[in-house]
């Protein structure tokens, strides 16, 4: 039997990793030799335990007995001023079973397959058109960003003209300290009245698209309400790019910096699918936890006693570097055998659009590696800052 920790130490200000950049940071490594978790405290909202291990995270991820929708009863742990509400993210069974099952048929594999020639075209035409631009060509602006929205709004239906305004707003969405409580529930509130008015103009000319089906399920069937279909469609729009979008320069920033890696990639590009799951691994989307899990009854993780009440911050990033679950897990190998990452998260919050961003990236990577021969940086990084996402908002390159 295990001893169990009961005696919290003061937290430790979190989070750890650098906006500059895509590194781990060493606070993770030692936060996984403790005997238990780590106690952390957020900018804002009450204390919390923080789970960096592997085999912690999948059980805090997976077991019922944490809550995501206790959030709403609590100061939650957090990186911005204003409590928010995360519609389909802050749910638990049987009201996020029920919205969630709305959508998971747009998202199967075989459906997203079906896309993925047309994404692969979209990929070669962006290509074709930084080629006919010359170098250096923003990677974000004119490679990366335009795949994700361009494949989003044609599920919800969005208009081609309308699709330049969800920088604004996503940036807003997925911002920790760069907006005022006022300025986000403005932008915030902004998207919803667009999304309202899209949905109305659906309702007057019906189309074959994710958002009608949506519609459809609201006006016929009753299977949610007008609200959580607004945010449900803005969270699907969110979501549905914006971490996609960061992704792509990521991987490829990472590439960059393990030539072997590239080198190798660009020659068998058949080794592009495995090599998209090992970076998804490798490289820490965020900058921190975000979306705490609260326990509904005492339960010991990783060594320590959490008791009912508290919340649990897992810390995907250091999960995945956990050397009791992978080999060498600070080297990037593109042939990784058996890699059961948590970049899409676990459980019943698991990625809804996984298989639709597993092509995306797959396709990007592909059209990049096999037909920008001497692919590199060609200037500074701008990185984001303020954000929930890690990742370059402009990368130039050249080749």
């Amino acid at each position: 039997m295990t001893d169990v920790q009961d005696a919290p130490a003061g937290p430790v200000s979190y989070p750890f990793n650098r906006t500059d950049g895509i590194g781990l940071s060493e606070a993770y490594a030692h936060a996984r030799d403790l005997p238990g978790l780590l106690r952390v405290q957020l900018p804002y909202g009450e204390p919390a335990w923080l789970a960096t291990r592997y085999a912690d995270a999948r059980l805090v991820l997976g077991d019922r007995r944490f809550s995501r929708a206790e959030e709403e009863r609590h100061d939650g742990p957090r990186q911005w001023a204003e409590q928010r509400v995360d519609g389909i993210l802050s749910m638990d069974p049987p009201h996020h079973t029920r919205l969630r099952t709305l959508v998971a048929k747009a998202f199967t594999v075989h459906r997203v397959e079906k896309m993925r020639p047309d994404i692969s075209r979209l990929a070669d035409g962006l290509v074709d058109d930084l080629i006919a631009a010359g170098p250096p060509v923003d990677l974000v602006e004119d490679f990366a960003l335009p795949i994700p929205v361009a494949v989003i709004c044609q599920l919800l239906g969005v208009p081609v003209e309308d699709r330049p305004l969800f920088r604004e707003w996503s940036d807003a969405a997925l911002s920790t300290s760069g907006l005022t409580p006022e300025e986000f529930t403005t932008k915030r509130e902004e998207l919803r009245a667009y999304m309202a008015g899209l949905i109305a103009r659906h309702r007057e000319e019906h189309a074959d698209d994710l958002m009608s089906a949506l519609i459809q399920a609201r006006d016929v069937d009753d299977r949610l309400s007008e609200p959580e279909l607004v945010d449900l469609c803005v969270g699907i729009l969110v979501a549905g790019h914006e971490t996609t979008a960061t992704q792509i320069p990521n991987f490829v920033y990472a590439l960059l910096e393990h030539p072997d890696q590239l080198r190798r990639l660009s020659e068998e590009p058949a080794l592009i699918p495995g090599a998209v799951e090992e970076l998804l691994r490798f490289v820490p989307l965020g900058a921190g936890a975000a979306f705490p899990r609260y326990a509904t009854e005492d339960i010991e993780v990783g060594g320590t006693l959490v008791h009912a009440g508290e919340p649990v911050l897992v810390a995907v990033g250091a999960a995945n570097r956990d050397a009791l679950r992978f080999s060498s897990p600070g080297v990037l190998d593109i042939e990784r055998d058996g890699n059961q990452h948590l970049g899409f998260g676990h459980g019943v919050h698991h990625c809804l659009g996984a298989p639709l961003a597993r092509v995306e990236l797959q396709e990007a990577l592909r059209a990049l590696l096999t037909r920008l021969p001497g692919l590199r940086l060609a200037g500074d990084i701008v990185w984001k800052q303020q954000m929930i996402v890690r990742g370059p908002r402009t990368m130039p390159i050249g080749w």
